[in-house]
């Protein structure tokens, strides 16, 4: 009996709730995406990892507008040079249960900062209690909706809005799903037995053994790939399909190239050609959010950069910074992200890693070495001339005191986090009441109709007065 258990031991590393976020946050990463909504947000774990802060503000080279994507998939590592850092400057999250949205709004408030991190972009988080099949006006033209372990949740009279309302109504430049794979859950049973332990469909309409008592469906991978490309094709978008999950032990009988990976993903990204934007001005005429309570705010946070963020000294200064480093470690050559870590070097160059770049490149007593295929962090900075005999006094930070910068705030940092959603289901928040001027969104006029911040910053433009009318 042991034996038999062993020979049906599926197990994944990393786990596999972490290898889906690891997928989302490469491509948020890769496409440079700054505003993200997560629907479906449970506990607030991707909006949690969202709240970290970059190590410096966005390079020079950094694009906010939008771009030719590539493949979605492509295996682009995070040491690879074009691959940035995430610097999400506003995130909401959505859910239908109050106790999930308690949770998430502690683990994205300023309160939960971890003081060894410095933010240098301001931050903003809303969080939202209601429904998917309900039009949130707040979230039209964010660049990324996410729905993660999500839709396999929904009822049929829910599940027939999501793509209509997020793929016709927000527009967003990226949409990115995953969801169980029914294909992959024969691993867990010889061939040609019955499905193993689990959940029987609670509706009714097929046999299948589900992996939660949740879940309305779950999808082979033909399915699922019908349904992406139906309502791709449908509102205007491509979409890539695939699976992931491998487990660690090889399948017995040798079914892993047949059944693939545990969950399935798929990313959506907005054709903008003109049929495209046709297709989608057609259709969503005849959108109409549910007859239900309108998206109601749970919790708002604003995350404040370091008040020296963008303010940097001379690069004289921080040339002499960096020398001095050099000395009192007594060390010829250093790595980027080594001299970045040092005291008061950050703040020296405004948490800007392009102004150190710029002075050690400027710089007579220094020389930068870059690495082919490398981030900017693992380049390499040598001291020329060699080491002195003495230790050099160390720069204090009385050097920055004839620094000004506008709108001077306090120093809010984001830590890390050690938590994990479960099921993405659905969340009230009770605590300190917020106010309109604490936050940094955009709103638009008139009344208080809070739900009404557009993405854009444009304003209550024509299409947005248009969807108003229809709620």
């Amino acid at each position: 009996m042991e034996s038999d258990c062993e020979s049906f031991r599926v197990t994944f590393f990393p786990p596999l709730h972490h290898q889906r976020r690891i997928w989302i946050l490469d491509i948020l990463r890769r496409e440079r995406l700054t505003e993200i909504v997560d629907i479906g947000c449970g506990e607030g774990a991707l909006l949690a990892t969202l709240c970290q802060p970059a190590p410096w503000l966005r390079p020079k080279h950094f694009q906010d507008d939008d771009h030719e994507l590539s493949s979605l998939f492509c295996n682009v590592g995070l040491n690879d040079e074009d691959t940035p850092d995430l610097h999400a400057t506003r995130i909401a999250g959505l859910d239908i249960l109050s106790s999930q949205l308690e949770i998430a709004a502690q683990y994205t408030s300023a309160a939960s900062v971890n003081p060894l991190y410095t933010r240098w972009e301001p931050l903003d988080v809303e969080l939202w209690q209601g429904s998917v099949d309900v039009i949130n006006p707040a979230f039209v033209n964010v660049q990324c909706i996410v729905a993660s372990e999500l839709i396999e949740h929904l009822t049929d009279d829910v599940l027939v809005q999501v793509a209509p309302i997020v793929l016709g109504v927000y527009r967003p430049r990226v949409f990115l799903v995953t969801t169980p794979s029914y294909t992959f859950n024969r691993r867990w049973s010889p061939p040609g037995a019955p499905d193993p332990q689990g959940y029987l469909d609670p509706t009714g309409r097929t046999d299948r053994i589900f992996r939660h008592f949740d879940h309305k469906f779950e999808w082979t991978v033909e399915e699922f790939v019908q349904w992406c490309k139906g309502v791709a094709h449908q509102w205007g978008y491509a979409v890539e399909t695939a699976t992931m999950g491998i487990p660690k032990e090889q399948d017995p009988w040798g079914r892993d190239g047949v059944l693939g990976g545990a969950t399935q993903v798929a990313s959506f990204r907005r054709l903008d050609d003109r049929f495209s934007k046709a297709v989608r001005e057609q259709g969503t005429q005849a959108v109409r959010s549910a007859i239900k309570e309108p998206h109601t705010v749970m919790a708002r946070h604003h995350h404040e950069a370091h008040p020296r963020a963008g303010c940097s000294l001379d690069f004289r200064e921080i040339e002499e910074a960096m020398v001095i480093k050099f000395q009192q470690w007594r060390e010829m050559t250093l790595g980027v992200q080594e001299l970045w870590s040092a005291d008061n070097l950050p703040v020296f160059c405004g948490g800007s890693i392009d102004v150190m770049l710029d002075a050690a490149e400027q710089s007579t007593k220094l020389e930068l070495r870059r690495v082919s295929g490398q981030q900017r962090a693992n380049w390499k900075i040598q001291l020329v001339g060699g080491l002195t005999n003495g230790l050099p006094e160390q720069v204090t930070p009385m050097d920055t005191e004839d620094v000004t910068c506008e709108d001077d705030e306090l120093d809010y940092n984001v830590g890390e986090s050690s938590f994990d959603s479960g099921v993405h289901m659905g969340m009230t928040y009770d605590g300190a009441p917020w106010r309109p001027e604490d936050i940094g969104w955009t709103q638009a006029s008139g009344g208080g109709d809070n739900w009404a911040t557009n993405w854009d910053g444009s304003g209550a433009d024509t299409f947005r007065s248009d969807l108003e009318r229809k709620l």
